[in-house]
């Protein structure tokens, strides 16, 4: 025999828990951390529960978050117990698929002016120069860990830790779309008109997100 601890309800090796989330849904938590490691398991489980053989079993979709995956199923077909019998299946694989293909994408972005009327804020905040701020954040390659917020909000990791500041104690009421944000660790780019509270270093002309496509 072997001593142990036993984990929360629900919870299974590795960290990952299962919980009910409304009528139709499940969520499945991982390790709550922003991790390379965590986001890979996370989108290897999305992927899964995109086959076709999730869709026989019910499953409607399967949205990825930085450390969870919210699956949302018929439930005229299948229920809470089966849906997170299935997922902890799939883990118990490391979801038994392959990771979807990776794309590079080179985003132009304007930094400072009008364009990005918080650039003096985090040079003063961060203690470096707007030429260093810019050339921090544009020298790097960044990772997209998922979608959210608004559609296509694409929330970036890899920014250096020199450029962490925290977000604005006022958001506006209007961010422009196509602005480039930092708000703690995280940059990311407003794709459409939003409130927002990042604070804003530059703008892109690149739309992100179309609504007549699919």
């Amino acid at each position: 025999m072997t001593a142990g601890r036993s984990g929360r309800a629900g919870e299974d090796p590795g960290g990952v828990r299962v919980a009910p989330a409304g009528d139709q849904g499940v969520y499945v938590y991982f390790p709550q951390r922003i991790d390379p490691e965590v986001s890979r398991r996370v989108r290897r489980l999305a992927q899964a529960l995109r086959q076709p053989e999730a869709r026989r079993r019910g499953i409607r979709e399967a949205v990825p978050a930085y450390a969870s995956v919210y699956v949302i199923f018929d439930p005229l077909q299948t229920d809470h117990r089966q849906v997170a019998r299935y997922c902890r299946r799939l883990l118990a694989g490391d979801a038994g698929g392959q990771e979807p293909p990776a794309r590079r994408f080179r985003i132009p972005v304007v930094y400072g002016g009008r364009y990005g009327p918080d650039l003096e804020v985090v040079a003063r905040h961060t203690g470096l120069t707007p030429d260093q701020v810019v050339r921090l954040h544009a020298g790097t390659d960044y990772f997209v860990y998922f979608t959210g917020f608004s559609p296509g909000f694409p929330f970036l990791g890899g920014m250096s830790p020199r450029l962490a500041v925290p977000r604005r104690v006022t958001p506006r009421t209007r961010v422009p779309a196509g602005s480039v944000g930092i708000a703690g660790r995280q940059t990311g780019i407003y794709p459409v008109d939003s409130p927002g509270g990042w604070n804003l270093i530059g703008r892109t002309p690149v739309a992100l997100f179309h609504p007549d496509r699919d």
